[in-house]
């Protein structure tokens, strides 16, 4: 029996816009064998979700539509099926039986009406002759298998009941139920946390090697990669640039891209004076051929490195200053209501108890796991969440205790950039006006037209074109509407800048340019930051000190460096152990 399991030749799917024809696979070929783990990388647009849909024939169409290339299946019988020669109806059963996808976002792809444990039933019934008792059963014990707590109760849960990571794991669930030959997982762990990540690294890893599978890991992580893949295939802009075992990619990458990818990941190990990204290594014509710039990134990276002596420098300088911000026992409970008249039983204890300061030109950050009470903090600072007690002292006034007036006067000098840029954003307005709407409400200018300019100001400072001001936020990539979010926290000149999760779903390279960007404006108007987010490598990057928090509490304060390298709890000592580093020694040579 041959040991290939899935081949791409040629393929090219293409999609139709307003008279024209977008390529958004151009011709890719690679070979999946049995067993085997292969890595797909690249940047948003690159088609890598694009080559993983096409494989199980589920682009939409119109406008897509697969126009050239063969997808060939090699069955354990021998027999070679070229998914794109085949019927529909024929497709449907190889599409779950042999072939199985978890997506990028569970929570759109679980159906809100159906509690988990039906959809992963339905899915099993559909494919398998069983009845409902026994589908149950298998469910079950399938839930079990993917180590989700209480798989009972997880059964009867509804998507919106379970946390992220317990969502994912329906999801693995559901395209294990068939025990399918191929295993294709888009981005399973981009925003979760760096704990439940490692899990469910670990869960994959176990079901390959049961069940001989190979598996299409498509992500921008290469640290994921490194631990996980056998072979890697990097995409840039619809066509594979590069491709090779993990070793030969990590140790000796040749194309410009793969080395910005490979380099524009904070380490943890040094600290940069900004991060490298791809356009330190490669930069495209009119014509759009790259123009390689011929350094290694051992080469780059070391000219980057800041010393120990010039970082305690500006530390000594930072902390010389009174406190701008001074936190003391604050308390944040959201109460649990039940029965008909809605009595409250208990309290979730969001943040219990929490003390803290933060000083002028500091970056103070805030890690620890979904649930812990991080962006609860947050958004208690800058009052968009009421506390229950406790104080906030901001440059010796009681945020707490401000009448409307001075709390409108404290939000100019306090913003805050969201988590998820496209939900704070409103669709129905252009994006220069979402940013001069602030400057409206407090005053800021004569006229719009001087409003107007500074728009545009601000649109060149975060590497967007000032004649974006008439787009609207649809019409944006991720990483552009977060550079959008950035510039209307700008528009009010403000002081203290609360970052939120503002690059946890962004490519590796697009969130290096933000990190920069977040960097260069802090040298340049001076801010002082609580930067947010569950990804320890950048929290420590980005951060003078860092607070570990978990259950609402703090379980460390203290330099970012120092926790990294000495820490004391057993809590922080798990999350920086559940951190893919990538790093070479790790990787195993094929």
């Amino acid at each position: 029996m041959s040991n290939k399991l899935l081949e791409f030749k040629g393929l090219v799917t293409e999609f139709q816009t307003e008279g024209n024809s977008v390529k958004a696979v151009k011709g890719i070929s690679f070979t999946l064998n049995r067993g085997e783990t292969i890595g797909v990388v690249g940047e948003s647009g690159s088609g890598k979700s694009v080559t993983a849909l096409s494989s199980m024939r589920l682009i939409p169409s119109p406008p897509g539509k697969i126009t050239n290339g063969e997808i060939i299946y090699h069955s354990e019988s021998g027999e070679k099926i070229d998914f794109l020669k085949i019927s529909e109806e024929e497709m449907r059963k190889y599409r779950g039986n042999e072939i199985s996808m978890i997506f990028q976002e569970p929570m759109t792809s679980l159906n809100p009406v159906f509690s988990c444990g039906n959809q992963v039933v339905e899915a099993i019934r559909l494919h398998q002759k069983i009845n409902k008792k026994d589908a149950k059963k298998l469910t079950i014990d399938l839930f079990r298998e993917v180590q989700l707590p209480e798989p009972e109760r997880i059964f009867n849960s509804y998507p919106h009941q379970i946390s992220g990571g317990q969502k994912q794991r329906v999801m693995i669930a559901m395209a294990m139920s068939c025990q399918p030959s191929i295993l294709i997982a888009d981005e399973p762990t981009t925003a979760l946390d760096v704990t439940v990540q490692k899990t469910i690294l670990e869960l994959m890893i176990s079901l390959q090697k049961e069940r001989n599978m190979g598996i299409l890991f498509i992500t921008h992580d290469l640290g994921v990669i490194a631990e996980l893949a056998d072979k890697v295939v990097v995409m840039y802009k619809g066509e594979i640039v590069e491709q090779g075992t993990v070793w030969d990619i990590f140790t000796n990458p040749q194309h410009p891209y793969t080395k910005g990818l490979l380099a524009c990941r904070p380490p943890l190990n040094r600290r940069y004076s900004h991060l490298p990204t791809v356009s330190d290594f490669m930069q495209e014509d009119k014509d759009g051929k790259i123009i390689e710039n011929k350094i290694s990134v051992k080469e780059f990276t070391e000219n980057l490195i800041i010393k120990e002596s010039v970082r305690k420098k500006s530390q000594e300088k930072i902390f010389s200053k009174d406190p701008i911000l001074k936190v003391k026992n604050l308390k944040t409970y959201f109460p649990i209501r039940n029965g008909f008249f809605g009595g409250i039983t208990d309290y979730v204890k969001a943040v219990n108890d929490v003390t803290f300061d933060v000083y002028p030109g500091e970056t103070l950050g805030l890690v620890g796991e979904s649930g812990c009470g991080k962006t609860t903090l947050g958004r208690t600072i800058i009052r968009l969440e009421e506390a229950t007690s406790g104080s906030i002292l901001y440059n010796g006034t009681d945020v707490l205790q401000m009448n409307p007036g001075q709390l409108m006067e404290f939000r100019k000098e306090v913003q805050i950039i969201f988590q998820d840029p496209y939900s704070s954003l409103n669709p129905r307005m252009t994006i220069g006006n979402a940013i001069m709407e602030p400057m409206k409400v407090h005053g800021i200018l004569e006229n719009d037209k001087q409003r107007k300019k500074k728009v545009e100001d601000l649109l060149s400072r975060v590497s967007l074109d000032p004649s974006h001001f008439y787009r609207y936020p649809h019409e944006f990539s991720g990483g552009q509407r977060q550079r959008i979010g950035i510039a209307r926290s700008l528009v009010l000149n403000p002081k203290f800048i609360i970052c939120d999760e503002s690059v946890s779903a962004l490519d590796v390279s697009v969130q290096a340019q933000v990190l920069n960007l977040l960097n260069e404006l802090k040298s340049e108007f001076g801010f002082t930051y609580i930067f947010i987010s569950h990804d320890l490598s950048v929290v420590k990057y980005m951060s003078d000190r860092m607070i570990v928090m978990q259950d609402g509490k703090i379980e460390e304060l203290g330099d970012a460096d120092l926790i990294y390298n000495q820490p004391k709890t057993d809590y922080t000592k798990r999350l920086i152990s559940a951190i893919p580093e990538g790093k070479i020694e790790d990787i195993k040579k094929q």
